[in-house]
């Protein structure tokens, strides 16, 4: 009898025990494969959407590496709920993309923290920055097209991190800013609902908005349903991305600079934060926060607490790629209390009256405000430094002068002749100096002569020769030195006044007068006006240094101009030709003044004293 095929034997006893170990082994490595190795599917009903709502099914929005609790788990022990008695949180909804559309705007959220996928501004003016090329430029000039830039988005998530608009809680028991929301189904086609329930904490989420305008109300309710109290922060984010390709600082040839920053007005200071490689930890900020929000060169998309400035803190976080703030608020709520904190929102152009008027009235209305209430000072977000009196006369002036043309290239001609008047007492004598100074001339070169390289008699006489004459050697210097803070003023309204920017001049090339010309023709034909400026004034010093300040001095200067706003030139430019013919007609009064006298018989006018 074979022992191996005995039930009963020892081998048969040795070779059962090792076939139940090795069908424990396989259903060990099974139930591995399937738990952390196999491909999770998507959560049930991830495909579906409710009949009636616009919806992407796309995952648009949704941060990368984001662990969350399996959907119907309760909470586990280290959760932070620290034992409160809480219910079975729901199954979690799958991510959707809701679409709504406004007016000025068409914005997109998902229900994945129920924060916005983009905020798209409709209009012509509503656009990102042109980048044109030379070539661009001449092809415009001839009659070509070239493709319009992107409309501005003022909500792009950024991988990795929350979406705008987000909110997150820590403390005792927390909820992270990628929680999974509800859609409450509604036919408001002006606002939409979110609901999510994570711990003890139950969430409703409002965002709402005008029929037109650019503002939003944005309510957020959150309700302990545990059996005791609890306390932590509320935060609230607002990250977006960066393209660098379209964004670079302000430089002295590099042009207007075209930045965003991440923004906090905090206490009695506004804080702002670009990318900068010696700053990469994140600016933590303290105190009552008035408002927080990406700011850029003329758009803003900013949120500030209705109830006014409210204690808190401020993160600020700035890469080459991105911008984030994150506003965190005080939270406690009792056993069963719901807590709710109420922002004004205001995603759009950094316009002086829209920004001075907030929050608008019909956000008033929907909010239930006192016409007393009014919202922090947004419009300080339109920054024109230390030149801001001179900047906002000037545009204060043009925008007169458009409305009477309705075109801001010629607007900007108008202020040019209305300074220029202005200043023409002071041009006028400055100019009659330098005639003056043409006829001293011979006797200056007569010392040049005589005093050889004695440099220091040189100079010497020749102040006693610009006394006697009573003329002022740098007199036609003065005019250009009170004409400098106009034109740095100028330019800094340009690179900040939204009223200005995406406007046009005139023909198919100046279709923006906040950016470069692309063709370069107007810093060119500034740089050709410049030279026959200097060439009529008198030549000043030896001849290498008139060489310098007439051919050397204009270039440079022009090359400098090349990436600046194509305004600031038509500004100089108009300068330099009422210039020209300034000291054109100057010239012919003073010549006919001099006939006059000769015809009469009488000495001829005295342009500065007597000669000996």
């Amino acid at each position: 009898m074979n022992n191996d095929l005995d039930p009963l034997s020892p081998n048969s006893a040795e070779s059962q025990k090792r076939l139940l170990m090795a069908l424990g082994l396989a259903m060990l490595l099974t139930l591995a494969y399937t738990t952390f190795l196999s491909p999770q599917g998507p959560p049930p009903g991830a495909g579906e959407a409710d009949a009636g709502t616009p919806v992407a099914l796309a995952d648009a929005g949704t941060s990368p590496g984001a662990a969350e609790r399996p959907a119907g788990t309760p909470p586990s022990p280290g959760s932070g709920s620290e034992g409160a008695q809480v219910a079975e949180a729901a199954p979690e909804p799958p991510v959707r993309t809701v679409d709504l559309k406004r007016i000025e705007t068409l914005y997109a959220f998902s229900t994945e923290g129920a924060g916005l996928t983009s905020a798209v501004l409709q209009g012509v003016k509503m656009r990102e920055q042109a980048h044109l090329s030379i070539t661009d430029g001449y092809k415009m000039l001839f009659g070509g097209e070239v493709p319009p830039p992107p409309q501005m988005n003022l909500a792009q998530p950024v991988a990795g991190q929350p979406l705008p608009l987000a909110v997150a809680i820590s403390g005792q028991a927390s909820l992270p800013a990628t929680a999974r929301y509800a859609l409450v189904e509604s036919e408001d086609t002006r606002g939409a609902t979110f609901t999510a329930r994570q711990g003890p904490w139950e969430v409703t989420k409002r965002v709402e908005w005008p029929e037109e305008g650019f503002e939003l109300l944005y309510t957020v309710q959150v309700k302990n349903t545990s059996a005791r109290a609890l306390t932590g922060e509320l935060a609230v984010h607002y990250h977006r991305a960066i393209d660098p390709n379209n964004e670079h600082a302000p430089s002295f040839f590099g042009g207007v600079g075209n930045l965003s920053y991440a923004s906090c007005h905090v206490g009695e200071d506004k804080h702002k934060l670009a990318a900068d490689e010696k700053q990469p930890e994140p600016e933590a900020l303290r105190g009552q926060v008035h408002y927080f929000g990406i700011d850029q060169q003329y758009f803003l998309s900013a949120l500030y607490p209705l109830e006014g400035p409210t204690p808190g803190r401020c993160d600020l976080v700035a890469t080459p790629t991105a911008r984030g703030v994150v506003a965190h608020f005080p939270l406690t709520a009792e056993a069963g209390q719901t807590v709710t904190l109420r922002f004004g929102g205001y995603l759009g152009p950094k316009e002086p009256d829209l920004l001075a008027a907030l929050p608008g009235a019909a956000l008033r209305q929907a909010a239930s405000l006192p016409a007393s209430a009014r919202a922090p000072e947004l419009s300080e977000t339109i920054d024109y430094g230390m030149w801001a009196v001179i900047a906002k006369l000037l545009v204060g002036i043009m925008k007169f002068f458009h409305g009477l043309t309705g075109n801001w290239g010629v607007a900007i001609i108008l202020l040019t002749v209305l300074v220029k008047t202005l200043l023409l007492p002071l041009t006028h004598r400055s100019m009659v100096s330098m005639e003056a100074m043409k006829k001293l001339q011979p006797r200056i070169e007569e010392l040049r002569k005589k005093y050889g390289e004695d440099r220091e008699r040189q100079n010497l006489e020749m102040m006693k020769l610009y006394q006697e004459a009573k003329v002022n050697p740098l007199g036609g210097c003065l005019p250009m030195l009170i004409q400098m803070p106009v034109w740095i003023a100028l330019f800094t309204a340009l690179r900040n006044s939204y009223d200005i920017y995406q406007e046009p001049f005139f023909g198919p090339v100046w279709r923006d007068l906040t950016y470069k010309d692309p063709t370069y023709l107007l810093p060119v034909a500034l740089g050709v006006s410049m030279i026959i400026t200097q060439r009529l004034q008198p030549q000043m010093g030896d001849p290498a240094q008139a060489r310098i300040m007439t051919w050397v001095v204009p270039i440079i200067f022009t090359a400098t101009l090349f990436n600046y706003p194509a305004g600031l030139a038509l500004y100089i430019f108009t300068n330099n030709l009422l210039s020209i013919a300034q000291q054109y007609g100057l010239r012919k009064w003073l010549a006919s003044r001099e006939l006059a006298t000769a015809t009469a018989g009488g000495p001829p006018p005295s342009t500065g004293g007597k000669r000996k």
